[in-house]
């Protein structure tokens, strides 16, 4: 925490922000209205913390002040919630939202409040946490001053996540609070306060009236923060894993048979997605490092010579998250993305454990295309031992494999691999019309260069076509 107590100081720090705060200000005083900066403006300019989020509380009407706010920024459209008293203003790189300072009261089956007009400090109350509670006045008599009914800047400095007022209401009457919570605690590095730690238990249930987007969206956030496994750790032992991702609740412990015992899956997948976030800010690297062995649990199979097994996992994985992505509703290309990972996951792996063939690497070069790096990324993540001698050993493997990649990739110039011989040149020399048979000669030749049998030129792929042709076509 910073050790200034001037709070319009440290606004005046941040320049565009304290330009822009001063501006709002001043249309409050003109439209003779209590102003206030609120909630994660207020902590992160207290934190000193950039943002483009500037949050804007009024006692009046919220929208109708919205509007004449835009119009002294010269923006044209505003985006208004009648019902909810808040219009929000896209302003530049920065998303302006001002809201009728208001209490809610919510119905047990929806997270849509009823509101009514209120002060500050009612206000302060129906917001989830106390380090989002607080408020800065922007008019100009009071500039700065900084209204805190719950002791949120006090939070800050112990760094604690806790209700403004009954944890179990608050979290109850709006249950994505419960996500909020962990997701603050993560991104922040914070604890969460032990009573409202013990409602997130008691209310857990009560996320199944969240919408998946909204769960979603919380849970990639704690995938982005410094640790994650901070918030999925939370997630598990508050039992919101099992309700939200229930195939990882299936992975925790560790089974022990004939001498032979396994990772504890879970704990294994946390450290590799905390392996990850070291490396990568790129979130669909760390959702795949959080999925990647999906498939464990229902791959584990124990064997008398070997012990523990989870033959399949990455293929099977890979076919479980068709399913997972949908119901997460992650776009279609993250899924596809996650899927190409989890399925080639082993892959370098198992050519590092083995004399490395060319027409291996050439395969798992097409296969991942251009996220070769990421897979590589992932797959030195995936090294979780806890021995130095046998992370040394894998380690260079894995840069053993990588040389022999990029000679290949340079060597036989893979890196946009496809027939040499295109379609058009195939029906020609083969006297054929468009049709799957095109396809089926080129992926011929393709196979051809894979394994070496030929190089990949094109003067090389077309002899080769003549050679095979009549295989295709026989003369009558």
């Amino acid at each position: 925490m910073p050790g200034k107590e001037n709070i319009a100081d440290l606004i005046a720090e941040q320049k565009i922000i304290a330009h822009l705060l001063k501006i709002i200000g001043e249309t409050a005083d003109r439209a003779a209205l209590e102003c206030y900066a609120v909630g994660g403006c207020v902590r992160d300019i207290l934190l000193q913390r950039s943002t483009t989020d500037i949050d804007v509380m009024v006692v009046g009407d919220g929208v109708e002040f919205a509007r004449t706010l835009a119009d002294r920024l010269h923006v044209k459209t505003i985006v208004p919630y009648e019902k909810f008293g808040t219009a929000m203003i896209p302003y530049r790189d920065y998303d302006i939202e001002v809201a009728t300072a208001r209490s809610e009261s919510y119905d047990t089956d929806s997270r849509k409040p009823t509101i009514t007009q209120a002060n500050v400090e009612t206000d302060a109350g129906r917001r989830d946490f106390t380090i989002n509670a607080m408020a800065v006045s922007l008019n100009q008599e009071s500039y700065g001053a900084l209204r805190d009914p719950f002791q949120g800047r006090k939070d800050l400095k112990r760094q604690l996540i806790r209700t403004p007022l009954n944890p179990a209401e608050t979290l109850s009457e709006d249950p994505l609070r419960m996500l909020r919570a962990i997701r603050f605690a993560a991104q922040l590095e914070f604890k969460v306060e032990k009573e409202t730690r013990q409602a997130i238990e008691q209310e857990r249930q009560r996320i199944e009236i969240v919408s998946q987007e909204r769960i979603t969206a919380e849970l990639l956030k704690i995938l982005d923060s410094p640790v994650p496994s901070t918030g999925l750790y939370l997630l598990h032992e508050t039992g919101l894993l099992k309700l939200i991702l229930p195939e990882f609740a299936e992975m925790e412990g560790i089974e022990e048979r004939d001498g032979f015992h396994h990772k504890d899956v879970l704990h294994h997948t946390f450290q590799v997605v905390d392996n990850i976030a070291e490396l990568t800010n790129k979130t669909e690297l760390r959702m795949a490092a959080l999925v990647h062995d999906i498939a464990k649990p229902r791959t584990k199979r124990f064997r008398m010579d070997v012990g523990w097994t989870f033959y399949g996992h990455d293929e099977i994985g890979a076919r479980m998250l068709e399913g997972f992505c949908r119901r997460l509703k992650l776009p279609n290309a993250t899924k596809k993305y996650v899927q190409k990972l989890t399925r080639l996951h082993l892959r370098p792996i198992s050519l590092a454990q083995e004399e490395v063939t060319d027409s291996a690497i050439r395969r798992l070069l097409v296969q991942v295309g251009n996220d070769l790096n990421d897979l590589i990324t992932l797959c030195r993540a995936d090294i979780t031992s806890k021995n130095p001698r046998r992370v040394r050993r894998y380690m260079a493997n894995f840069d053993r494999v990588v040389r022999r990649m990029a000679e290949v990739e340079e060597k036989d110039k893979m890196a946009e691999f496809q027939s040499p011989v295109r379609g058009d040149e195939i029906m020609d020399i083969c006297e054929i019309g468009p049709g799957p048979l095109v396809g089926k000669i080129k992926d011929q030749i393709e196979q051809a260069i894979l394994d070496g049998e030929i190089p990949n030129d094109h003067e090389a792929a077309k002899e080769y076509l003549h050679k095979i042709k009549d295989r295709y076509v026989p003369h009558e």
